[in-house]
């Protein structure tokens, strides 16, 4: 009973570390945001800067993967399962597949590669995950422009549903943060989770409908056509390629798939991530 007299704190006083209330952390989130937003255009800029090619390796990377991918399994596929308009096809899915893979594969990292940063300062830690999908949306912008270039040079009629991408990669932009604060918080746990993102990304980039036709593959197997048209990256892909390649109309599964993803993602990914707040930055 002593004991916890002693070290009981004050009025007015509180525990160092200790874990805010759930509300208190959001609001305390929202008034730092530009810290989040500053972190991540300096690491964009930063990583840029020390390459000769700088800002161009951002749409020289994912066009390169287009380019690869496109020439072996244009070869591979039947004419059945792939589709006509093969290169803004390939290219839109490649692209758009690319945020996410971004996005995990830095924001697993976000805390286990920020320990002096966590461990010098008092800041919401959620605020380091959300850096790093703003620094993959903002490395998004110039690849989003080339997609529209890559359309029209290969007779992509311009529509205004192409605006429509917008609202969609924020949708997506939801999800990925959702994913990335359950990878951050796991990966505090057991870095194990860090080598598990690669392989999980590379069963996801052949699961997406990235080279074929997922509803002429699976069109005998309307079980497996489901479970196909409710893979998350394929919904988000499914819709970008809606409103910006002609005869490739979304499916109602994914249509409705994409922002219930978003939200369980994200609803379980906040409160996961704040429950061990307290616990970033004891251990390495």
């Amino acid at each position: 009973m002593a004991d916890a007299e002693v070290f009981a704190p004050s009025e007015g006083l509180f525990l160092v570390g200790r874990r805010p209330q759930f509300r208190q952390y959001l609001r305390e989130t929202w008034q730092r945001r530009r810290f989040a937003f500053t972190l991540a255009s300096y690491r964009l800029v930063g990583g840029l800067l020390r390459n000769r090619l700088g800002v161009l390796w951002l749409v020289l990377k994912p066009l390169a993967m287009a380019t690869i991918y496109g020439v072996i399994f244009g070869g591979l596929l039947s004419s059945a399962a792939r589709p006509t308009d093969w290169v803004p096809y390939v290219v839109s899915g490649v692209f758009i597949f690319e945020f996410f893979t971004g996005c995990v594969g830095s924001g697993s990292k976000s805390i286990t590669s920020n320990t002096k940063l966590v461990q010098s300062l008092s800041f919401p830690r959620i605020l380091l995950p959300i850096s790093v999908v703003i620094e993959q949306a903002l490395s998004m912008i110039p690849i989003l422009l080339l997609l529209c270039i890559v359309l029209l040079v290969f007779g992509v009629p311009i529509s205004v549903t192409w605006l429509l991408v917008i609202p969609i990669m924020l949708l997506m932009a939801v999800f990925n943060l959702g994913v990335v604060l359950i990878l951050a918080r796991l990966s505090v746990w057991t870095r194990d989770v860090q080598q598990m993102v690669p392989i999980a990304n590379r069963v996801l980039f052949y699961v997406s409908s990235i080279f074929y036709q997922v509803d002429e593959v699976f069109a005998d197997a309307p079980v497996l056509l489901t479970i196909a048209h409710l893979v998350p990256t394929y919904d988000f892909i499914a819709l970008v390629r809606s409103v910006m390649l002609v005869d490739h109309p979304v499916s109602t599964v994914a249509a409705v798939a994409a922002p219930i993803w978003a939200l369980l993602a994200i609803s379980v990914g906040v409160v996961y991530f704040w429950r061990a707040e307290m616990r970033y930055g004891l251990s390495d």
